[in-house]
């Protein structure tokens, strides 16, 4: 079929498009940037916020880019005296109801309402600020923290928490000048079932909404001499660390990170992955039983602990089919304090174990039950992507310049396959590739599951394993996620494995990675480019493989036994609790 396109002008220059599409896009398309606050792909246009209001030829009023669509002959301009005052106006208004922090602020130089003032030379004291001493914070979760007194009513952390999440426990409460966003009837963030994934965090223009902040802990924790301190790195923070200091979207710096780390003043710097090479060998030996011993299926993985909670809030009757598998963070934390402990000598309450980690629901992972496998949290303190840059700036270190170095290597070998977790598909293909030869009795021909791969919401595949039939699935987003369970309740659908993501793309989109402005979020897909460097890694390695890892061997074999065994268990897995029914 045809498509139907549109001649129109913007700024003068030609431009051919789809008819139906906005000028926001029209004009994207000549390279024309049109500034946007409130506007989301797909998720959230409303043309509220009227900063991306343009001129058509031929209307009296203002119109707003994101929502308008385009037509033939259409003559549009986005950069007259006119629209840059009106523009100017509309943020002297907001920043009249909003808390002037900018020096103190987390947000600072990292602000979209900051930059657009810059850009538009507002004056910040045109208009009377409201006494705005009467908003409180919210910062009863254990993950971010709210501030209304910063926020400017976008509403997309609304979208991003019902469409993408399908969660929608915050929403716009009250009407008119009174509005605010919040819970239902006011209640703190921590009583509702938030499931803790930070989406929210990751498209807030302004610092309405934050991370929780445990760098002070960290800080402190350098400064204990009585600790033995070590600290690890998920897989997906060498592919976004980098955007902190200026480095294009899904540069690897796995090796400047090791370097700013040590000289932080980690002693040990470990890796993660290493971790997620157990995750596989737990997670495989849990699922082959399965296979053998019919279901039940499908099993779902548990690396995310927003999917967990998203489960135990909303489909608590299959907790059953959830891998008891703690996530490669909390397994690393358990090894640290049992199995390395040993080896150094040292008491476990003496090990002070920290992470930096892609999404803040790992800080609320850390305080969940039966994550203490030596009688001691198995992590004490998780950082993200986020707080690790602003550490390493405050310490004065240029990391651009920094020479690249290698993991400890007492936890610091591991697989391609353990690479590719912060992916969505990551965890199912390294599954894949384990389950695959231990069934089979026989190599890999190929090991890259092609079928997995990519951002899209949900991926089926199929293979066959030596007369085996292996059914699985790739979900990404808790929506998505909803909609395959609904399809499995239904009947409509049967798998034996399902990997789950609660964000969109996996860790790699994580509610802690670096912030990217509207503008780049709307017309890159960042899940993607970031999870590049992921790939590139495995493709690169000389180790693929989970069960191929030596370090993973030798703890087997000198210490946990055999994979799903006794000590494994007590030491790897976890428990779940049902937390209510939300459907």
């Amino acid at each position: 079929m045809a498509i139907d396109m549109v001649k129109l002008k913007i700024n003068g220059l030609d431009v051919e498009i789809p008819r139906g599409v906005t000028v926001l896009d029209a004009a994207h398309k000549l390279g024309i940037r049109i500034p946007t606050l409130c506007y989301m792909r797909n998720i959230n246009a409303l043309g509220g916020c009227r900063i991306c209001v343009v001129k058509v030829k031929g209307y009296r009023s203002f119109v707003a880019a994101c929502v308008h669509p385009v037509s033939e002959g259409m003559e549009v301009q986005t950069n007259t005296d006119a629209l840059r005052e009106a523009r100017k106006t509309t943020l002297e208004l907001t920043l009249s109801n909003h808390k002037m922090e900018c020096l103190s602020c987390e947000r600072s130089l990292n602000c979209e309402l900051q930059a657009l003032a810059r850009e538009y030379g507002v004056d910040q004291n045109k208009f009377a600020c409201s006494d705005l001493s009467h908003i409180e914070i919210d910062d009863s979760a254990p993950h971010l923290v709210r501030d209304n007194s910063k926020c400017i009513l976008c509403r997309k952390c609304i979208a991003v928490c019902k469409h993408n999440q399908h969660v929608g426990v915050i929403g716009a409460n009250y009407r008119g000048y009174h509005t605010k966003v919040g819970s239902p009837f006011d209640m703190e963030l921590d009583n509702t079932s938030c499931i803790y994934c930070g989406q929210c965090v990751a498209v807030c223009p302004t610092a309405a909404l934050t991370e929780k902040s445990d760098k002070q802990k960290l800080w402190d924790a350098l400064e204990d001499k009585s600790k033995h301190l070590v600290i690890a790195t998920a897989p997906a923070i060498r592919a976004q660390l980098g955007e902190c200091f200026g480095m294009p979207i899904g540069t690897n710096v796995s090796g400047k990170m090791v370097t700013a780390l040590r000289r932080l003043g980690f002693k040990k710097v470990f890796d993660v992955v290493c971790a997620a090479d157990f995750t596989i060998m737990e997670e495989g030996t849990e699922l082959i039983s399965r296979m053998e011993n019919g279901g039940p299926f499908p099993l779902f993985t548990t690396c995310c602990p927003s999917w967990v909670k998203y489960m135990e809030h909303y489909y608590p009757e299959k907790l059953e089919n959830m891998s008891s598998c703690k996530s490669p963070q909390q397994m690393y934390g358990a090894i640290m304090k049992t199995y390395y402990a040993e080896k150094e000598g040292v008491a476990p309450e003496n090990m002070y174990v920290a992470s930096v980690m892609p999404c803040v629901t790992k800080k609320f992972e850390v305080t969940r039950e039966h994550q203490n496998a030596a009688g001691y949290p198995d992590v004490d303190v998780v950082v993200t992507t986020n707080e690790l840059a602003a550490m390493i700036k405050q310490a004065g270190i240029v990391f651009e310049d920094l020479p690249d170095s290698d993991f400890d290597p007492a936890f610091g070998i591991a697989s391609g396959a353990g690479h590719i977790f912060g992916a969505t598909g990551g965890v199912c293909e390294a599954a894949l590739r384990t389950v695959s030869e231990v069934v089979t009795g026989k190599p890999l021909e190929k090991l890259e599951f092609h079928e997995v791969r990519g951002v899209r919401g949900i991926k089926e595949a199929e293979y066959d394993l030596n007369g085996k039939k292996l059914k699985v699935a790739v979900v990404s987003g808790t929506a998505n996620a909803k909609q395959l369970m609904d399809m499995i309740e239904r009947g409509e659908k049967e798998y034996h494995f399902v990997e789950v993501m609660g964000c969109p793309g996996g860790c790699v989109n994580g509610g802690a990675q670096p912030y990217q402005p509207g503008y780049i979020r709307n017309f890159m897909n960042i899940s993607a480019e970031r999870a590049k460097a992921l790939y590139s890694e495995d493709s690169s390695a000389t180790l693929r493989k989970s069960h191929e890892n030596p370090v993973v061997k030798e703890i087997y074999d000198t210490y946990l036994g055999k994979p799903g065994g006794h000590k494994a268990h007590e030491l790897l897995h976890t428990t779940y609790v049902k937390r209510g029914v939300y459907k």
